[in-house]
């Protein structure tokens, strides 16, 4: 722990966890007005007992949640709404679609300052990565989650939140696009990544490192963004966008073309290879998905390592075989790009544009 950070904890162990909000009562700033949009996730869960593993996602509803960390309440004024109430695993189209229309009405109001959105830890890089890329405002968007259920001995959940609505209330967080803040951490959208199955810190952003930092409520960032993003990206989405089917295939040894092919025959205009290494895989597999390329079917390969880039024509001609390389992006953020993406074009030239910038 650095000398800044054991000043700010011996300051928040001294006066309390309000300290910042209360600072800025006393000079006179007027609060925030922060929407909290509830998905649901662990942070919403319960279990029966508050030493046991097992537990419900999406118990809890979104009034509970503002009651059970009312110091918030020194931070922003605080109102929410119950987007969805399930775990993170059965997060689909629907719901991001609500919660991209959502944002954008409640950012356009002049009385909105920024969004917190609880959500669950399995799939929330997505969320906040297409979210980052349909969002149109500059006003902060912060997601947060938890590890732990409500019930839990030692929740993270209430700090998470608690730290989100500071996150969303600070004036520097404007144009930073979306970022998650869980356990003391702000990742950028694009960046982070979750990486152990149980641990409370589960989220790393391996490859461009933290967006900042927050404590108690002290937020300090030390870099902007990575890609275009919100109010720089082109895609947009309204409630009757329709994404189209992208499929992330895992890449193994021995591996032929069946799964791709069956990808293909389900319906998928676009195919997404977690390949080994640098987005490798086996020359029966090239030869499959090299066949779809030439059909329409966009085709990226990423990689299933957990950090390293995907470079473009290394050890796979990606230009004779009309391939895109996923470039920083893990397989389940190149998928949410290449649906949107194809939203656009089906040419994967300019697709590897979209790559490339974002």
């Amino acid at each position: 722990m650095n000398r800044r950070h054991a000043v700010l904890l011996a300051v928040a162990v001294l006066t309390g966890p309000v300290a910042p909000a209360r600072a800025a009562a006393q000079a006179g700033g007027k609060l925030p007005n922060i929407v909290v949009l509830a998905t649901g996730g662990t942070i919403a869960g319960a279990a029966a007992s508050d030493v046991q593993a097992a537990y419900t996602s999406g118990q809890v509803g979104v009034e509970q949640l503002l009651a059970a960390v009312p110091q918030a309440k020194k931070l922003a004024v605080l109102r929410g709404e119950q987007i969805a109430n399930i775990g993170s695993q059965d997060m689909n189209d629907e719901v991001w679609l609500k919660l991209a229309v959502r944002i954008n009405e409640l950012l356009a109001m002049p009385d909105v300052d920024g969004v917190v959105i609880t959500h669950g830890t399995d799939t929330i890089e997505e969320t906040a990565y297409f979210l980052n890329l349909v969002v149109k405002s500059n006003k902060p968007v912060a997601l947060t989650a938890a590890m732990r259920p409500s019930t839990a001995l030692s929740a993270d959940g209430p700090l998470n939140f608690y730290n989100a609505v500071a996150v969303a209330a600070n004036k520097e967080s404007a144009g930073r696009g979306v970022v998650v803040v869980v356990n003391d951490w702000v990742h950028g959208a694009a960046s982070l990544t979750k990486t152990s199955t149980t641990a409370v810190q589960t989220f790393w952003s391996p490859l461009s490192g933290l967006m900042g930092t927050v404590a108690y409520g002290e937020v300090e960032y030390y870099r902007g963004p990575v890609g275009k993003h919100t109010t720089g990206s082109a895609f947009t989405v309204d409630k009757g966008t329709a994404l189209p089917r992208v499929d992330i295939i895992m890449a193994h040894e021995n591996m032929d073309g069946a799964m791709i092919d069956a990808a293909v025959a389900a319906g998928a205009k676009g195919v997404v290879i977690a390949g080994v290494g640098n987005g490798n895989m086996t020359a029966a597999a090239i030869t499959t998905l090299a066949k779809h390329a030439k059909n329409g079917i966009v085709c990226v390969r990423s990689s299933r390592v957990a950090t390293g880039r995907v470079g473009r024509n290394v050890e796979i001609d990606d230009d004779k075989n009309g391939f895109v390389a996923s470039l920083a992006l893990n397989p389940q953020k190149s998928r949410v790009l290449l649906r949107l993406a194809l939203t656009q074009t089906k040419d994967p030239k300019q697709i590897q544009q979209y790559f490339d910038e974002y």
